[in-house]
């Protein structure tokens, strides 16, 4: 067989255990003497252009970026006024947003809690389209009290985690003593008719909400991203993020989204080459993007995928779809003679084939994106105890010897 096939491998996607990370930890230290060490231990290489990747998770922890319910509190009672705040289009999480509402209840006299419906922004739902279409309601017009809503749609509990998020979030606001009204609706307008005192909630789509709030005259509008942007009382914090990407510490603590972590990727990648004479790409990675076909949901909760990368990470794939090369320009091809032909095609492609029939069909998106969602699934939110992901040929291809 000749050399062009001797290689059966492409991508592989090895999660690496670690120790649990405390603040204070030397990251780059560990992370490194872990991927060294399991490279020793299970035989493999390191190779140039692997990819690094550091969950963001363990990024914070060891930086120590926490901040308490009472830190949140007094930002939001300084910014919002403490009275009667709309708090519009949360996710329906108790990891990512029940402290954070403990929080911001507790910075105010009254939260006017908007739900959107059918389902939150990242695919939670409160009900399903069905039901919405069995009682003729229009979701992107219709306003429906907690009692209206309840009329129509009863109590349904969220299909993963048992929990009537509804009922959770008010006993949440009023054990952080705050009164609580409930109204459900799409259009961020809606509730100026409630308090002219907004908090944007949303992630992906806040800067649309807080433009169009601000241009309808709303008095205050804060985004996630707008509270926690310095510490409070010694906090930790995020300059460029707030609050968004924070997960749950405790009960009553929340673990922000690491800062100022390009210095980290570009500290591990001078380790490795420094021990191996290879250069590695490096990431720190958070939610990937991926959709569950059976509830629906969508990851994606954080911000970005990826807050730091090095250099190596910029920029979308750009590559041939192989069966369209197979099945058109080599149709009378077969065998070694097609293997040979489309190897070529891949060598030799041009630098950049936005537009190409014979790109069409790739998959168009950010490298950060595509390895930060492969590095989600391998890690997992659970117990395998990897928060650190190695991701070897990723940039190989068919034409790879």
């Amino acid at each position: 067989m000749d050399k062009l096939h001797q290689r059966r491998v492409g991508t592989v996607s090895r999660g690496i255990r670690c120790p649990i990370i405390r603040q204070g930890d030397n990251l780059a230290e560990i992370a490194c003497e872990c991927i060294l060490g399991a490279a020793r231990e299970e035989g493999f290489d390191i190779r140039n252009r692997d990819v690094v990747c550091v969950t963001e998770s363990v990024v914070a922890r060891a930086m120590g970026n926490y901040a308490s319910v009472d830190a949140i509190a007094k930002d939001v009672r300084e910014k919002t006024g403490g009275g009667t705040v709309g708090v519009i289009f949360p996710i329906l999480s108790r990891n990512r947003f029940a402290v954070c509402l403990r929080g911001i209840a507790k910075g105010c006299r009254k939260i006017v809690l908007m739900l959107s419906y059918p389902s939150d922004e990242v695919g939670n739902s409160l009900v399903s389209l069905d039901q919405i279409d069995a009682v003729g309601i229009n979701p992107y017009s219709d306003v429906l009290s907690l009692e209206r809503y309840r009329e129509l749609f009863g109590v349904n509990l969220h299909e993963f985690t048992g929990i009537d998020y509804i009922d959770y979030y008010m006993q949440l606001i009023r054990e952080s003593g705050a009164e609580v009204q409930v109204v459900f609706a799409n259009r961020a307008l809606a509730i100026l008719n409630y308090t002219d005192t907004v908090i944007a909630c949303d992630i992906h789509t806040r800067k649309r909400s807080k433009r169009l709030l601000r241009d309808a005259g709303a008095r205050v509008v804060l985004g996630l991203d707008d509270i926690l942007t310095s510490p409070v009382d010694g906090s930790g914090y995020n300059e460029t993020y707030g609050l968004l990407g924070s997960n749950k510490a405790s009960e009553d603590i929340v673990k922000l989204f690491p800062r100022n972590c390009q210095g980290l990727v570009l500290d591990i990648q001078k380790r490795i080459l420094d021990a191996t004479g290879k250069h590695v790409e490096v990431m720190i990675y958070g939610d990937g993007a991926f959709k569950d076909p059976q509830g629906k949901i969508w990851e994606l909760a954080d911000p970005v995928v990826s807050p730091a990368f090095t250099d190596g990470l910029k920029g979308t794939p750009n590559e041939l779809k192989i069966k369209y090369l197979a099945d058109n320009d080599f149709a009378s091809l077969s065998g070694e003679e097609l293997r040979n032909a489309i190897s070529e095609s891949i060598r030799h492609k041009d630098a950049d084939l936005k537009g190409s029939m014979a790109s069409e069909g790739t998959t168009p998106r950010q490298l950060t994106d595509l390895i930060g969602s492969l590095c989600d699934l391998t890690s997992g939110s659970g117990d395998k105890g990897t928060p650190i992901v190695l991701v070897q040929g990723y940039f190989d291809n068919y034409s790879t010897e």
